[in-house]
């Protein structure tokens, strides 16, 4: 009842900037990102890819309210390094990882094409006693 179209959710409107940097004046060498029309999704990604670089003292996020679309992401490094440019190097990193991922995802269903087995519901069974897709193999095993 109280929430706004769903639209309002991840589409920007004319003028909004996606980012918003806000330099922390108490934290030496951190900066907070907001980021709008995104969510716990994206937020989760970032703090993570954020914290595998070295050069990280800390980093985390939150939503301040469910409601509102955007989250804050709160960066500090060790000082060889801005937080600006530890989130950019993040979100390259990130891209990169994710089209790795969807090309293996791409290049295992095509192998189950080639194979040839034809499943008999929509989670992969086949005919066989109970067998799963991949006939033992892990989803893991790309």
């Amino acid at each position: 009842m109280n929430a706004p179209p769903r639209f309002e959710l991840f589409v920007l409107d004319d003028g909004e900037k996606p980012v918003e940097v806000t330099e922390d004046t108490k934290i030496p060498n951190a900066a907070t990102f907001k980021i709008v029309k995104q969510d716990h999704t994206l937020g989760n990604m970032l703090r993570a890819q954020v914290l595998a670089m070295p050069q990280v003292l800390f980093a985390g996020y939150k939503v301040p309210h469910p409601l509102h679309p955007y989250f804050l992401l709160k960066i500090q490094t060790d000082g060889t390094i801005t937080p600006q440019t530890v989130l950019e190097q993040a979100c390259t990193k990130l891209i990169t990882t994710l089209s790795a991922l969807e090309a293996k995802f791409k290049r295992e269903f095509s192998f189950k094409d080639v194979e040839g087995t034809v499943a008999e519901d929509p989670y992969g069974a086949t005919g066989t006693g109970g067998q799963t897709w991949g006939a033992g193999r892990d989803y893991l095993d790309f």
